[in-house]
């Protein structure tokens, strides 16, 4: 049984192995593998197809054609731009040719063939992006943003809020004398007694005198 030191190396190659595969791409060129030929509409070029790709360090371009009519050149900016099929600086005649895309930057590939193809639009630019860069996007005209001023208000200013009413205070009366104590029933039976004893006393003198 293979140990676990063995097997971990092993996982991580096969690993990187299918992870660069997954990055790279093999990519028609003109989107299909018979678009390397005369464009039939000026409005729709190589070029105009390469502009709307992505292309990364690493990928490659798959060019069909029948190599008995046509060819593919790899030339300088200078020689794509005057399509010069003389001094190219690759040249592929195999009818299916494969360019890897090994550094950033433009790459410029022309029609070799002898009825001049190049100049009657069979030719593209790729432009493959670093891997350490975002590709910049094109710059389009600023956004002016207008200045709208002010609307005038057409509400007259409301009035300024009337101050809170006080509350009503409570009326202010006098307060109600305090009610006189009420006389013990004691002082009212000492009184009635006293009164009774004065009259009886009174009473027993009138008899006395008379």
């Amino acid at each position: 049984m293979a140990s676990l030191i063995d097997i971990v190396p092993l996982m991580f190659l096969l690993f990187t192995t299918f992870y660069h595969f997954g990055e790279a791409r093999i990519i028609e060129v003109g989107g299909s593998l018979d678009a390397w030929k005369v464009p039939e509409s000026p409005n729709h070029t190589l070029s105009h197809w390469a502009e709307s790709v992505r292309f990364q360090v690493g990928d490659a371009l798959l060019f069909k054609y029948d190599s008995k009519m046509d060819s593919v050149l790899q030339v300088t900016e200078e020689n794509y731009e005057k399509c010069n099929t003389e001094k190219p600086l690759k040249e592929h005649k195999d009818g299916y040719t494969t360019v890897k895309l090994d550094v950033s930057g433009p790459y410029f590939f022309i029609s070799g063939a002898p009825t001049g193809n190049c100049a009657k639009g069979e030719k593209v630019t790729v432009v493959v992006q670093s891997p350490n860069h975002q590709p910049m996007p094109k710059p389009g005209p600023a956004a002016v943003t207008p200045t709208i001023p002010p609307k005038p208000s057409t509400t007259s200013a409301a009035p300024a809020p009337a101050p809170p009413t006080p509350s009503p205070k409570s009326s202010t009366s006098m307060p109600a004398p305090a009610p006189a104590p009420a006389k013990s029933s004691a002082v009212g039976l000492v009184a009635g007694t006293g009164i009774f004893w004065a009259s009886t006393l009174v009473a027993v003198i009138g008899l006395a005198f008379v």
